[in-house]
């Protein structure tokens, strides 16, 4: 099964649908935003950057633009309020923000903890609450989680991070239960490695030479994907999926062979 499958397989979207996606100036949310533009959605792009954000929508069908930091108590729901107001509804969010740090985990500074925390965990969770009203009103909204393989396998050396990567897998397993008979379906894409600027922000850079980074484009189509097909969860590259599936179903061989890979 090469890469581009799952978008091959991507029945198309219904046009003239609203979606607000975070985290949006570059990498995985500009990738998506692209795509769901192309599909006919209009999007609204949140971020920090604005000019990075102007740059990804230039070429969007009525580009909406808001700057927000969502680590704020408030940039959570000023986002979703703004997006509202400039979309007149909203029926897909994509929470794709976030943050790394690699490194001991006794080493992090309370604040370096916090922020990761935060804007990976808690600012998803407040965006969430946020939009759900809006979602729940539209008789059939969607929302889908950008989470990590580091919260299904979790790595050493980055516990913070793979911790809240964990948190957000559950929130959005509950969600799906807690949702479903209010007609809002959730997923959660778990990426690998992404050739992005997330490694570059972060205070190590990826050092592996295994895996190989995949570009954000395969991330976004397996995103589209889950909002076509309602699919709950999806690994990105698929091969990932078997070590995932040998530590629920082996916990004790999956934990001798991470010692030994360690």
């Amino acid at each position: 099964m090469s890469r581009a499958d799952p978008g091959r397989r991507r029945a198309r979207l219904p046009p003239g649908r609203t979606a607000l996606v975070t985290g949006a100036s570059s990498g995985i949310g500009a990738a998506t935003a692209r795509l769901l533009d192309a599909e006919g959605i209009r999007v609204a792009v949140v971020g920090r950057d604005l000019t990075a954000l102007v740059d990804v929508a230039r070429d969007f069908t009525g580009p909406v633009t808001i700057q927000a930091d969502l680590a704020t108590s408030t940039g959570p729901s000023e986002a979703v309020a703004q997006a509202v107001a400039a979309l007149g509804r909203l029926d897909i969010v994509i929470s794709n923000a976030g943050a790394g740090w690699a490194g001991p985990f006794q080493t992090m500074t309370a604040g370096e903890l916090d922020a990761v925390l935060d804007i990976n965990l808690r600012a998803g969770a407040h965006l969430l609450r946020s939009a759900l009203p809006h979602l729940i009103a539209g008789g059939g909204g969607q929302i889908v989680l950008v989470g990590s393989i580091t919260g299904l396998l979790p790595l050493g050396g980055e516990a913070a991070y793979s911790a809240s990567k964990a948190g957000l897998a559950a929130l959005g397993e509950a969600l799906r239960v807690e949702l479903r008979p209010r007609g809002v379906k959730v997923s959660v894409v778990n990426p690998g490695v992404v050739a992005t600027d997330f490694f570059r922000r972060r205070n190590q850079p990826y050092a592996r030479a295994w895996p190989s980074p995949i570009p954000a484009s395969e991330v976004a189509e397996a995103i589209l994907y889950c909002l076509a097909h309602g699919c709950p969860d999806r690994v990105v590259p698929g091969w990932l999926g078997l070590p995932v599936r040998i530590r629920r179903v082996l916990p004790n061989a999956y934990r001798m062979l991470s010692d030994r890979l360690s």
